[in-house]
């Protein structure tokens, strides 16, 4: 898979919440578990599965900081 986004990370799902339209996927990336949330139907689409391994892609453009 050839893709534009620099910033992808190999990990392992652990665990996925589904909604009615979206769902939670909880991706191991060694040290750390990151989460990402996609439409349900992505899910069922790429036929997404605990344990499957995948590769979490995060856009810079969608990347929000906040502090208190």
């Amino acid at each position: 898979m050839k893709i534009s986004a620099r910033n992808q990370m190999k990990g392992k799902v652990v665990e996925i919440e589904k909604g009615d339209l979206v769902a939670k996927v909880k991706i191991q990336i060694e040290p750390a578990t990151i989460t990402a949330v996609i439409t349900t139907e992505a899910v069922e689409a790429l036929d997404i599965k605990k344990n499957d391994k995948v590769m979490g892609i995060v856009k810079a453009t969608e990347v929000m900081i906040g502090k208190e």
